[in-house]
């Protein structure tokens, strides 16, 4: 790509917000683009490749400083498959202890709406004001 990109057609190309761009640069993610004699902002090919990248480092669940780390290496300046393999070890890390957490949850719910559905069985249907989760939840709550 030879064209500039105004930041408007930069965010298209990338689908990113303008805001999300500017919001890059200031967090000196993206190296400042030139500007037009009235002050607009034009993204070449490196600049529309580093957005991309880190988009797409962002849906991988990469933070900004984790993002800021690839970036450097990316461009040379670090050890790069060691340093990529860590980061992605911690990241993999995280993943499997919210895994765990919501395979722990997921059994909190279950458990819930087996004791919802055996009161609603029992014709009761919560009419005398008892439900087992409600309850359930109020006696965690005062503890």
């Amino acid at each position: 790509m030879d064209q500039r990109l105004k930041i408007g057609e930069a965010a298209r190309a990338t689908g990113l917000s303008v805001d999300a761009i500017r919001f890059y640069q200031r967090e000196r993610l993206l190296k400042p683009p030139p500007r037009t004699e009235g002050g607009f902002r034009l993204f070449g090919a490196d600049h529309i490749q580093n957005l991309r990248f880190i988009r797409k480092a962002q849906e991988l669940g990469f933070s900004l400083s984790d993002i800021r780390q690839l970036l450097y290496v990316q461009n040379g300046k670090g050890e790069t498959c060691s340093h990529v393999r860590d980061l992605l070890q911690q990241k993999l890390a995280a993943v499997r202890g919210k895994i765990g957490e919501l395979n722990r949850l997921e059994g909190k719910l279950k458990a819930g709406l087996r004791k919802c559905n055996q009161e609603l069985k029992s014709k009761r249907e919560c009419l005398d004001g008892h439900c087992p989760v409600l309850e359930q939840i109020r006696q965690a709550v005062e503890k």
